[in-house]
């Protein structure tokens, strides 16, 4: 499926640094990873690929380029373990393993140190003394392939997304036909409070509708009848808590959002 495509897009950023920048850039770069792997709940591993047996440039620039990095990490608190001749022609990286639902690994986010490229291009800029210097090319991926990411995305969680990430959110479930334009009033402010919601308008046994949606793996259902249509609230099902009992649809979407807000990391489920 999704680990093996015909072509694949690839989140790659070029970022030209000064030497003196390099080592805060790539703090800031491990820091983005760690906000974005730790938000997601993936456990990785950080590897420092140094020089393989055929490079580019010299020993004397490799040394130091994989000193720049050393000391990054330890900055960013970063534990890792070497990777020997493991790095790009080019320059030594950062390697970031995931680990998958089953226990595979897959290399993802990369932080890769280029001296060589800006000596192709003869890129220089104008420093502080007025004189030209060579800058330093850092390539960095987060997610590395797209395609490959949301593969893994899909088996660690097994398709029940936390409410945040989930494509759909809140599945609106009314009883019967006459309740239908309660149900698309309470999907409106669901809407319009930035939520992914829908209708089932289908003519359906409510406990149908309920099953279904539990296999799609919508993290909320909000179950609308006459008692609802006529209180303004809704009956809220969570995927995991089963009946969490009515609410209005403010309370609802005020827990809802703290649910977001905190990427699904919650003392309990919404209305518990």
């Amino acid at each position: 499926g999704l680990t093996r495509v015909r072509q694949f897009a690839q989140d790659d950023a070029h970022c030209f640094v000064t030497q003196e920048q390099i080592g805060a850039e790539v703090v800031r770069l491990l820091g983005l990873i760690q906000k974005v792997y730790g938000d997601l709940g993936l456990s990785y591993e950080v590897k420092l690929s140094t020089r393989p047996d055929e490079y580019l440039g010299s020993r004397e620039t490799w040394d130091h380029a994989e000193a720049q990095l050393v000391t990054a990490l330890e900055n960013a608190g970063q534990a890792y373990t070497i990777n020997e001749g493991d790095g790009a022609f080019y320059g030594p990286k950062i390697d970031v393993d995931i680990t998958d639902a089953i226990g595979r690994k897959w290399q993802c986010a990369t932080v890769q140190l280029d001296y060589q490229m800006p000596e192709r291009f003869d890129l220089t800029y104008v420093g502080a003394d007025n004189a030209e210097h060579r800058p330093v090319v850092i390539h960095r991926a987060i997610f590395g392939s797209f395609e490959r990411f949301l593969a893994l995305l899909i088996e660690h969680f097994a398709g029940a997304f936390p409410l945040w990430l989930a494509p759909l959110q809140v599945m609106v479930l009314p009883i019967a036909d006459r309740h239908l334009d309660f149900a698309a009033g309470v999907r409106a402010q669901l809407v319009a409070a930035g939520l992914r919601a829908t209708v089932d308008e289908r003519q359906e046994k409510i406990g149908y509708k309920i099953r279904e949606a539990q296999l799609q793996k919508v993290p909320y259902m909000l179950v609308v009848g006459d008692k609802e249509a006529a209180d303004g609230t809704v009956s809220v099902r969570s995927r995991q808590g089963g009946d969490l009992g009515s609410r209005s649809v403010r309370a609802f979407l005020e827990d809802a959002q703290a649910e977001i807000v905190s990427k699904g990391v919650v003392a309990s489920p919404v209305g518990v």
